[in-house]
């Protein structure tokens, strides 16, 4: 079953730019890994923290973006809303960040916590997001 784009923004709580801006970083991310992972190609011996830059850069972009609608909507008076928003993106940010930063510590071998423990953000995530389904239906 393929979710229609209306059901995902509703669902996921991004607008349209972004998750553009999420599979912009993402096919960057892809690329770079598949040159750091062949072997005895110019990114071999760059660090994981180079590969996964493109998804913190566009971490960031999104914050500034979220941060920005959220003006938007204090000024336009629509504070209840803007602030459940503000709150939703910045709490769906931090813990693919945390995430992020997680697997990139663990694969540089500077982290010795269990996969599992680096995944916890991420099962998180996916609980706030079945509990936003079941509300919107």
């Amino acid at each position: 079953m393929i979710f229609s784009l209306n059901e995902l923004v509703h669902w996921l709580g991004l607008t349209i730019f972004e998750i553009w801006i999420n599979l912009v970083s993402l096919t960057i991310f892809t690329i770079l890994l598949a040159l750091k992972l062949d072997d005895g190609y110019f990114m071999a011996s760059s660090g994981w923290w180079l590969v996964f830059s493109p998804l913190f850069v566009a971490d960031g972009l999104n914050t500034y973006f979220c941060a920005i609608i959220f003006i938007r909507m204090h000024m336009e008076g629509m504070i209840k809303v803007g602030i459940l928003r503000a709150l939703w993106s910045f709490i769906s940010v931090l813990l693919v960040f945390v995430f992020k930063y997680l697997l990139c510590k663990k694969l540089s071998g500077q982290s010795t916590l269990e996969y599992s423990e680096v995944l916890s953000p991420v099962f998180i995530l996916l609980q706030l997001i079945a509990i936003r389904a079941c509300q919107l239906h």
